[in-house]
């Protein structure tokens, strides 16, 4: 005998000798304790331990089809017990230890034994088996689901229409879906649900088997009356009968579960509940279309589609994919889809929703359907930085755009201007600029590369499309779609040779298998084959427009150079060089001299033989304009009167080529920094040296400097370690000089500069071994850091129409706006790496940190990470940092209002929420900022009683005021600290202040009230956020014993003397309480309740706490329940919960239904409700004729009246005895 055999057998065995049958009286020793024991699983026999029909589920041993049908054996042996067991086997699948008795189903209602079952729960555990984790317990849920599905496909020839099995269990699951505990609540619903799709299942064989049997009648009524048999044709009369009745009895189970369940929980406050019931209709719908496609159901995802959570969403487009795939079905969607277009209401973005939403899309909708409005929602989406995403919205434009194909273009080339390919290159183009994202080029050739990579790798058509002249009749490209060209061939090159996603859509390089890098070389030489002839024609043609040549420069950094030599292109090879220096003759702009010397970089590479050729066309090139650059500075700093404009343009665009070569190569050997330290240096002294020519002879200089610490890294002589020396060091001082100049722009470069060498020259230099550099090291002294702090003042915080600079008078240009923005958050972000480095000194952040309020906008997040990165260096000194920064602005304030000012000012509001701000960042580990937080009271402290009162003895002191401020990091404290900080204040106090009760000494009174609470601050509340408004409509029964506030010990904490947050004391820090997880189910009768009884704040509170606040007989705190919905009533306070997770297993916090799940509005819903039909909803098999009603559901078991929805108004054809 197996072992699920032997439990069915023995739980059986003890269950009926602990049964009496009708008038027996319970005697003899035989049945005395063993009852229904053993369906908790605890009998031995010959050494072996019985088990619950929940264990052998879970440990999954044995087979599902084997469990059920031993099960029904013992069904058919006694339904009771049978049914006792499977109910006990949903109540353990919730997690509940507790088990129902035959007593207790025999004679007590559904409520009172779900009430007695939520008492079992272990409640210092949130976990049940439906969430727990590892393999056994994922692995349960899938025989759960499976074991439920197999129990009706077993019964459904017989068992489940004895109207006894299926009306309790339905019942039970109604009952325990209503519940406030979360584990009945979601565990029922499941079962539920994977019950409704069995009886789905159940109801279309009915159907199929309805059909056959209505042909076979026909057929047989149909023949001649000689070969008619009479007998047939009423057997299949019978039959017809049998399966009517049947099918009239699955589809009113299948209404009470729809109707009981579905309709509540479809929109529960749990998404995981929310998410089965859509999942599950999905199924419905797709399993049994005849009876469930259609408005009255679909309406449910329609509704969903709009949650807030976008795993609830996921569901909804999953289910919607596999009817839309479906063609048969996706013409019954017309309606919907025009209703519920879901395009234009994506305020949340997951990527599994994008990616099924542009499935569903594509696959869902005809072209009639879709607008052109409907396609660019999902044309958008190519520049998605979710990769997935982007790819599947590729997808989608490839084949809306490009898979069409007209008569005329049969037959045309392959590749060519002529070609198909050139068409599409040129839809591509045209889509490019109208999406109008021009510098995401990237992003779309991404999103196109797997569908559309042979359209992108067609670089022949590309330059044919470039070079050669339009056919007549052909329109030719415009200037702007031939740099878009070029823009998206540059981009298809790189995806072909580096094989990864674009910076900011993918983790980083993956490793590449065989077949990828195969084609990777293959691209790569076939690219260098293909350019090295067509880029310098490509070149000589747009050598005057700077962005194509830009761009066009790139190409050589994805070549293969030993093509040039095993090719013979060495004559291709010379002409790009001479284009390349033409280039450089022709342009002044940064952007092209940087892609001209970065392309001289990529080709000057020892490796390979063409190496030579073109280190000596740049080393002429260099020694041409260093030479130039000699000779016109000469002359430019020779003349006694103004500088010409022509000369002085001569020097700024040579020195521009200069410093944009020195960026990628060692212009050492020329002695640059002389001529540019003079150039600057003369800039000082005159004052009227043009600003780009000072800019650029900062940037030159800092080339120089770096190059030369270069060496000295690499080990060069002493010679050079003294020259960077010197050098560094004037540089400095020479940029600290022109912090003061005139002209902003100078004043910006010089500090951004002046920044970079700080942090290259700071005592980080000597980190990862490379102790000989500690000469370099350039600490700023306390007049610099000053320069640098006011710099930052005057020229970032400052208000939009206040900045003047780098706009040309274009204020209102909305771009010239965001670029300044850029520009101050760049000059910003280079200071604040200064404090993180500890390269100033950490309390300059003070006059950083009090701005975060007031420019969050602009500067939030860098002054938020800057406190972050500072705390995690020293928590003490940022601690005083920020402390330094609220007692600066009140200062401030002071100086504005005067020391009579209102504390309900705006200006000390502001101060006060800065505060909380602060206090928000020191986390929620009590511990780790511990003696930071008691530093920051201890310096708060003696801010406020430092300056006595200007009115005199006995008025406050003048910064008393700040204690109030103060306060707000009293959370923050542990308890012994607070009676460490609180016997600190009382150093300050007098005897007269702690009597003193007028409003001017409110501060001192609140502070010292902040610190005398109770340990409440430092117990973990799964709630806490709800404590305030709680405990205003708590009910006076459930009012603590005592309403005064729990102090500390007198014994607690340090004395008197003790030395302020010594170390080395050992105080017992307060173990973190578990919060008491409340039983749900009300015992008192809701309707009798008193109108301020209506809600019960859920606290968390320690066990000492609950001695204390409860009467000596109440320790077992229950909040009232609606039975009605299974709500606890919350009065008219409008709560949002759902996006609140607690770890208990009760709810008292959380609506079971909450009808904000859903991000829509009423009035949106009911636009989108508008012209469906929602009138049916009875489930309706479309066989089905000559309904009945049943009757035989226990007593109490399902009530109808508890579970209709008025709102929606169905009416449920189900009767109660």
């Amino acid at each position: 005998m197996d072992m699920v055999s032997y439990y069915f057998t023995f739980v059986h065995t003890q269950c009926t000798l602990g049964k009496k049958a009708p008038g027996e009286k319970g005697k003899g020793g035989g049945a005395k304790g063993t009852g229904l024991g053993g369906v908790n699983g605890h009998h031995q026999e010959n050494g072996m331990e019985s088990m619950t029909l929940f264990e052998v589920v879970k440990m999954g041993k044995s087979a599902t089809q084997s469990i059920v049908d031993d099960w029904i054996e013992s069904y058919k042996n006694d339904r009771d017990i049978a049914l006792l067991d499977l109910i006990n086997f949903f109540i353990q699948c919730s997690g509940c230890k507790g088990a129902v008795s035959a007593e207790m189903f025999r004679h007590m209602q559904n409520s009172e034994i779900i009430r007695k079952m939520t008492e079992e729960f272990d409640e210092d555990s949130g976990d049940y088996p439906l969430t727990m984790a590892g393999p056994l317990w994922k692995k349960f849920k899938s025989s759960f689901c499976e074991f439920i599905g197999v129990l009706v496909r077993q019964c459904q020839y017989s068992i489940i229409y004895d109207e006894y099995m299926m009306d309790t269990v339905i019942s039970l699951l109604t009952g325990l879906s209503d519940s406030q505990v979360r584990a009945f609540r979601h565990t029922s619903t499941l079962a539920a649900m994977k019950l409704m799709t069995a009886l789905v299942n159940v109801a279309l064989n009915l159907s199929i088997n309805m059909d056959n049997t209505q042909r076979q009648y026909e057929a047989e009524r149909n023949k001649v009356m000689a070969k008619r048999a009479n007998d047939r044709l009423e057997l299949l009369l019978q039959k017809r009968k049998e399966l009517q009745e049947n099918q009239d009895e699955i589809e009113n189970m299948m209404n009470a579960i729809f109707k009981g369940v579905f309709v509540h929980r479809y929109r529960d406050a749990i998404a995981e509940v929310r998410a089965i019931c859509i999942e599950e209709i999905g199924v419905w719908m797709k399993m049994y279309s005849d009876a469930f496609l259609n408005d009255s159901y679909l309406k449910y995802v329609g509704w969903t589609m709009h949650d807030k959570q976008g795993e609830v969403r996921l569901r909804c487009l999953t289910a919607l994919q596999g009817l839309y795939y479906n063609r048969e079905l996706n013409t019954r969607l017309e309606l919907f889809t025009s209703r519920f277009k879901v395009g234009q209401t994506l305020p949340h973005h997951t990527a599994d929703w994008e990616i099924l939403y542009i499935t569903y899309t594509h696959h869902g909708c005809s072209d009639e359907v879709l607008t052109a409005e409907d396609c660019e929602s999902v044309y958008h989406l190519v520049y998605s930085a979710h990769r997935p995403v982007a790819v599947a919205a590729g997808e989608f434009l490839y084949k809306k755009l490009f898979s069409h194909r007209g008569p005329e273009e049969e037959g045309m080339p392959r590749r060519g201007r002529q070609s198909l390919n050139g068409n599409l290159i040129k839809t591509t183009v045209f889509f490019f600029l109208e999406s109008e994202l021009h510098e995401h080029g990237a992003y779309l050739v991404d999103s196109l590369w797997e569908c559309a990579g042979e359209l992108l790798k067609d670089w022949e058509s590309m330059i044919s499309l470039l070079l050669d002249e339009p056919m007549p009749g052909e329109e030719a490209l415009t200037d702007h779609q031939e740099t878009a060209l070029i823009e998206i061939m540059l981009c298809a090159i790189r995806q072909a040779c580096e094989c990864h996603p674009p910076v900011g859509r993918g983790t980083g390089k993956r490793v590449l298998t065989a077949k990828e890098k195969k084609t990777q070389l293959d691209d790569r030489t076939r690219i260098t084959e293909i350019f090295a002839v067509a880029l310098p024609l490509l070149l000589a043609k747009y050598s005057v427009d700077a962005e194509k040549v830009t761009n066009l420069l790139q190409l050589p950094q994805f070549f293969d150079l030993e093509i040039y030599t095993t090719g013979r292109l060495e004559k291709h090879l010379d002409s790009l060089l001479r284009q390349i220096r033409e280039v450089v003759e022709k342009h002044t702009e940064t952007d092209v001299l940087e892609a001209c010397s970065m392309t001289y970089h990529a080709l000057c590479n020892e490796e390979f033989t063409i190496f030579n050729r073109v280190d000596i066309a740049r080393s002429q090139l260099l020694d041409e304009l260093v030479d130039k650059f000699t000779r016109l500075l000469e002359d430019f700093l020779l003349e006694g009167e103004e500088p010409d404009e022509d000369d002085a343009y001569q020097v700024l665009s040579t020195l521009k080529r200069i410093t944009a070569f020195h960026n990628a190569h060692d212009l050492s050997k020329w002695d640059l920094f002389t001529s540019n330290y003079k150039l600057l240096n003369t800039g000082l002294q005159n004052g009227d040296m043009p600003e780009q020519i000072v800019v650029h002879a900062m940037q030159c200089t800092h080339y120089i400097i770096l190059w030369h610490l270069a060496k000295v890294s690499e080990g060069s002589s002493t010679k050079v370690h003294t020259l960077v020396t010197s050098f560094m060091r004037a540089f400095c001082l020479m940029c600290q000089r022109y912090l003061t100049s005139v002209n902003t722009t100078v004043k910006e470069q010089a500090f951004t500069i002046l920044c970079d060498a700080l942090m290259i020259f700071s005592h980080q230099i000597v980190s990862s071994g490379r102790e000989q550099l500690e000469a370099l090291i350039y600490t700023p002294d306390s007049p610099l850091q000053a320069e640098l702090l006011n710099f930052i003042l005057d020229h970032v915080f400052i208000d939009q129409d206040d900045d003047n600079n780098s706009t040309d008078g274009q204020q209102d240009d909305e771009a010239s706006k965001i670029e300044a923005l850029h520009k101050r958050r760049n000059l910003l972000a280079a200071y604040c790496k200064l404090i993180i480095y500890n390269v100033v000194e950490m309390n300059t952040g003070a006059d950083i940190f009090k701005q975060y309020m007031r420019y969050y906008n602009d500067y939030g997040d860098i002054i938020k990470e800057t406190m972050s990165k500072t705390r995690q260096i020293d928590k003490i000194q940022c601690a005083k940092t920020l402390i330094l920064s609220l007692q600066q602005l009140f200062n401030e304030m002071l100086s504005d209002l005067g020391c009579n000012f209102d504390r309900s000012s705006s200006s000390f509001c502001g101060i006060k929420e800065l505060a909380r701000r602060f206090s928000l960042t020191f986390g929620l580990d009590q511990l780790k900022t511990r003696e930071a937080i008691a530093m920051l009271h201890k310096d708060g402290i003696e801010f406020a009683f430092k300056e006595p009162s200007p009115q005199g003895e006995g008025n406050p002191p003048l910064n008393l005021a700040f204690l109030d401020i103060l306060s707000e990091f009293s959370s923050k404290l542990l308890r012994q600290d607070k009676k460490t900080v609180h016997l600190y204040l009382e150093r300050f106090m007098t005897f007269q202040m702690a009597l003193q009760r007028e409003d001017c000494w409110l501060p001192l009174i609140s502070y010292r009230n902040s610190l005398q609470a109770g340990g409440d601050d430092d117990t973990m509340s799964v709630i806490s956020g709800y404590s305030s408004r709680s405990s205003s409509i708590r009910t006076k029964k459930a009012k603590p014993a005592s309403t005064g506030k729990r102090k500390l010990p007198e014994g607690e904490g340090c004395s008197t003397d003790a030395v302020w947050m010594n170390q080395e004391q050992n105080v017992q820090t307060p173990v973190m309480m578990p919060s008491p997880h409340l039983t749900s189910t009300g015992l008192r009768d809701p309707k009798k309740m008193r109108p301020e009884e209506s809600y019960m704040g859920v606290y968390a509170m320690t066990s000492e706490q609950q001695h204390q606040q409860l009467p000596p007989q109440q320790h077992h705190h229950q909040t009232p329940m609606d039975y009605k919905y299974g709500t606890p009533f919350y009065g008219s306070t409008p709560f949002d919960f759902h996006d609140r997770r607690g770890s208990g297993l009760m709810e008292d916090d959380e609506e079971p239904i909450v009808e904000d799940v859903m991000m829509s509005s009423e009035d949106r819903l009911e636009d989108l409700n508008e012209g469906m039909d929602f009138d049916t909803m009875d489930i309706d098999l479309p066989p089905s004729k000559n309904r009945r009603e049943r009757s035989e559901l226990k007593p109490d078991y399902f009530d109808p009246s508890s579970i209709m929805d008025d709102s929606v108004g169905i009416g449920l054809s189900l009767r109660v005895q």
